[in-house]
């Protein structure tokens, strides 16, 4: 029987949150400079929507923006948080190393993010992730834009019977449950309270991962 965890990437293996305001304050400074932003950059915003793919992200933030300025700052925003990856200026949560190297010898691990391909590659790149995951899966794959069919498609491709998946917004929360899998909450950065309730397990640290019988 084939057993497999799948991951989220952002606020569950890596920490976002330490290249999301440099990436962010460099795309409103150049949105300022050419006249389609004033006052603060909306930090908190972004933070309460982190896990939506990138697109939803900029209609969220700038409702009243063209479509084609939305689309340029999402590249912008894109390519500043490569640049600070691949300067090392994020991280791994704690204990992630151990814990991916610990369960891949029970289990198939996947990641399954609303990231971008470009980005999540770098991620996987500068960690070295590939030690440990199978394969990374990207939201630009699926035209629906949806988790939960995402991670239908990680499970019809690899032929996953039973196994979990590990994220910290309802879109993974609702994933495994819409696939039939364990739903493993990670109480981190951007997690919510009120999303975690839905969960099979809530977690404080990933090492609790090690305790995972599935």
């Amino acid at each position: 029987m084939n057993k497999a965890i799948i991951f989220d990437m952002d606020g569950t293996l890596f920490q976002t949150n330490l290249i999301l305001e440099p990436a962010l304050e460099s795309t409103f400074d150049e949105l300022r400079k050419i006249g389609l932003w004033s006052g603060k950059t909306p930090i908190e915003k972004y933070r309460e929507i982190m896990g939506v793919p990138l697109p939803v992200v900029w209609e969220t933030l700038c409702p009243s923006h063209s479509l084609e300025n939305r689309e340029k700052s999402n590249e912008f925003f894109h390519k500043q948080l490569i640049e600070l990856i691949r300067s090392n200026k994020g991280a791994l949560y704690p204990n992630a190393e151990r814990v991916l190297e610990t369960l891949s010898e029970k289990y198939k691990l996947y990641i399954a993010s609303n990231g971008q391909v470009e980005y999540l590659r770098a991620i996987v790149e500068v960690y070295r992730l590939g030690r440990f995951i199978e394969s990374t899966y990207s939201i630009q794959l699926m035209p629906s834009g949806h988790k939960s069919h995402l991670v239908k498609k990680v499970i019809q491709e690899n032929n996953i019977q039973i196994g979990a998946v590990v994220g910290d917004r309802s879109s993974d929360i609702n994933a495994a449950r819409d696939n039939n899998l364990l739903a493993v909450g990670v109480n981190f950065d951007f997690a919510q309270a009120s999303e975690l309730k839905s969960a099979d397990i809530v977690i404080n640290d990933l090492e609790a991962l090690l305790n995972l019988v599935i």
